[in-house]
């Protein structure tokens, strides 16, 4: 009897799943490496601080003031707004959007203001090491800024500012920390301003923030509660949302895209967009930018942060970009958290 050299369909399957479950193991468990970041000067002659990752995605830092200009994804498209464009006596003032630090520590009155004052502060490559990096398949940096430099006070405190900004595939992270170095205790408020870039305004929701409290800056600060329904937008919003869940997802119906806000340290959020009589009123934007951009902030702002002498604050946020596809018409937000979710546990396992 001739044996048969043909394998069996259902010995072949296996085989194969085995296969594609070895190579998951060896892709998760595969050496990585920390990248060195680069420092180049813009137009502007300024120093920017450029994070890159083999997948392709990039990150620009401004010593300058301490801003993220520019966050893009493997495809080179840009998850930020900015403009460049705007009105300033300097080409640090001229940029507006990003991601920027606010607090009164740092010059800026009350950390939800539309418009936040801008020093323009130099701050110093940090050669002691905020947050130690497990080995990833990124660039990170580390920036430290002291509230008295050479003549330059920033504050009546005197204190240290410490800013880690990290880029890895799909993710960018910031870790940071308020020192006192003062005789004595002072308090303050905290945001972390996400100038996010959208397809169109009208086409985003926003999840994660059903029933919370809010503070509404556009009445005189009332106090309501958001209803159940996820957020959309058809008018001018300005908004602090208090003690909010960690987590916040804002999908984009046109680019399919959703951008998740993960939170730590900062129990508020503040959102934000001018609208089209605002926007025109505004110096730092154009008639039309507030069709494509929304502002989510990362905040500490209903109980100031107390700090004593020697004391040490930290928080952080990290911004996680999440591919959607549309289901019954809709993105479902909940399948999309719950994936990053599940992403996140695997990459710390």
């Amino acid at each position: 009897m001739q044996l048969s050299n043909k394998k069996d369909k259902g010995e072949e399957g296996w085989q194969n799943q085995v296969v594609v479950k070895l190579r998951n193991i060896i892709w998760w468990n595969r050496p990585l490496k920390q990248m060195p970041f680069d420092i180049v000067k813009d137009a502007n002659g300024l120093p920017r601080v450029i994070l890159t990752e083999p997948g392709g995605s990039s990150a620009e830092v401004l010593p300058h003031g301490g801003r993220i200009a520019s966050w893009k994804n493997e495809r080179g498209e840009e998850m930020l707004f900015l403009n460049q464009k705007a009105n300033g006596k300097s080409p640090v003032s001229r940029i507006k959007g990003g991601i920027s630090l606010c607090s009164p520590l740092l010059g800026n009155p009350r950390p939800d203001e539309e418009q936040s004052s801008e020093r323009g502060t130099l701050w110093s490559i940090d050669n002691d090491i905020l947050h130690q990096c497990p080995i990833t398949n990124g660039s990170s940096v580390n920036l430290i800024l002291k509230s008295y430099r050479k003549g330059l006070l920033l504050s009546p405190y005197s204190f240290e500012l410490r800013l880690h900004v990290s880029l890895s595939p799909g993710k960018l992270t910031l870790i940071f920390s308020i020192k006192n170095t003062d005789k004595k205790s002072f308090t303050f408020k905290f945001a972390v301003r996400n100038f996010l870039s959208v397809s169109d305004i009208s086409e985003v929701r926003v999840e994660g923030l059903e029933t919370v409290d809010y503070l509404d800056n556009l009445l005189q600060r009332q106090r309501f509660t958001e209803p159940a329904d996820a957020m959309t937008f058809d008018n001018e919003i300005h908004r602090v949302y208090l003690s909010t869940p960690p987590r916040i997802a804002v999908i984009d119906h046109d680019k399919k895209r959703t951008i998740v806000l993960h939170k730590a340290g900062l129990p508020d959020a503040v959102i934000w967009n001018p609208w089209g009589k605002k926007s025109k009123l505004l110096p730092f934007q154009c008639d039309k930018d507030y069709k494509v951009m929304l502002s989510v902030d990362s905040a500490a702002y209903e109980k100031p942060i107390v700090l004593k002498p020697s004391e040490e604050w930290k928080a952080s946020q990290e911004l996680s970009i999440v591919s959607s596809s549309y289901c019954s018409g809709q993105l479902d937000s909940k399948m999309v958290m719950g994936a990053l979710a599940n992403y996140n546990k695997i990459t710390k396992n």
